[in-house]
């Protein structure tokens, strides 16, 4: 087995950061040069392929000349929040509920985009963890962290299942999508890991392995796996690195849509997969890439609900505003 490194309710969908135009340069009208640096932070999986697309074509560096970029992967959304407050990223991408309780804490930052959707569930080795109620307080279960999307999927299941949505939040270890994967792998330490594509795929070729929930039996629909957030002033301050980030993510976008194979032929080696397999995951049912943001609504209401938010707002509210350049 190789390790691999690397939404109900409502629909919105935006141009990215819309009403930001312009080019990278001051506007004479006496507003401040934009930056001449654009600093980016992703994650594991292949809910990123837009991203690694740009990496490997340059597509962002054509759209943003002069600029330099700078690609991060960080563990979990938590790290990309910490890396935003501190000012030392531009732009995030993680799982809703990672970003809305950002919001909630009192981070200025907005919503986006959205990247893709992506068939996530909980994976065991188990014979007998045939469902949620199998599973006793012994049994540790690998997410990335707390307040994940992982973690408020399992929250809504089990509020679905056993009347209880914090009923596993003792018995959660916190570990990125490939060191879950190894652990699940060894059979010893966790009883099941909650992950997303390829590791899912991976793992359920694996013999003796199965899933015991899917992502959208949580929710009850379709949603949207991976966002795009930045800093609420950002897109005001930059208009010009804020359409060409919009562009060169379109392009991204309808590659991958329109052009499966290729994408595969050159992104296979970012993924430690061949060719065949990595077009075959990024055409598996319930992979899609886009700018649609499903579900938002759904996650607000359940956090707010449960206390993972304490100030849950309307899902408008946490998109950047539009028609704020300059």
């Amino acid at each position: 087995m190789k390790t691999v490194f690397a939404a109900i309710i409502i629909v919105i969908i935006l141009p990215v950061f819309s009403g930001c135009g312009g080019k990278n340069n001051p506007d004479g009208n006496g507003s401040p040069p934009e930056q001449k640096e654009l600093r980016l932070a992703e994650q594991y999986g292949l809910a990123y392929a837009p991203l690694q697309l740009l990496r490997r074509t340059g597509w962002l560096e054509e759209e943003l000349p002069g600029v330099d970029i700078q690609w991060l992967r960080l563990v979990n959304g938590a790290a990309i929040r910490e890396a935003m407050v501190s000012r030392r990223l531009d732009v995030g991408f993680m799982g809703i509920p990672p970003f809305l309780i950002g919001v909630d804490g009192g981070m200025e930052w907005r919503l986006f985009t959205g990247v893709s959707r992506a068939p996530v569930g909980l994976v065991t080795w188990r014979a007998d963890l045939k469902g949620l109620s199998d599973f006793t307080p012994r049994d540790r279960i690998a997410l990335p962290q707390p307040g994940s999307i992982q973690h408020i999927l399992l929250a809504m299941a089990a509020e679905k299942q056993l009347g209880d949505p914090r009923r596993f939040d003792n018995q959660m270890v916190t570990l990125s999508h490939p060191d879950g994967m190894n652990a699940l792998l060894s059979r010893k330490e966790v009883a099941a890991h909650f992950t997303a594509p390829p590791y899912i795929m991976m793992e359920l070729a694996e013999p003796g392995m199965h899933l015991v929930m899917e992502g959208t039996e949580a929710v009850g629909s379709d949603y949207t796996f991976i966002i795009g957030c930045v800093m609420e002033d950002f897109p005001a301050a930059n208009p010009g690195l804020a359409a060409g980030l919009e562009r060169a993510l379109g392009r991204a976008f309808q590659f991958l849509d329109e052009k499966p194979d290729e994408a595969a032929k050159l992104l296979f080696s970012d993924y430690n997969l061949d060719e065949e397999k990595l077009l075959e995951y990024l055409t598996w049912p319930g992979v899609s890439y886009g700018g649609a943001v499903e579900g938002l609504e759904r996650f607000i209401s359940f956090m707010g609900a449960q206390g993972y938010l304490k100030n849950p707002g309307n899902p408008e509210d946490y998109f950047v505003s539009a028609g704020k350049g300059r």
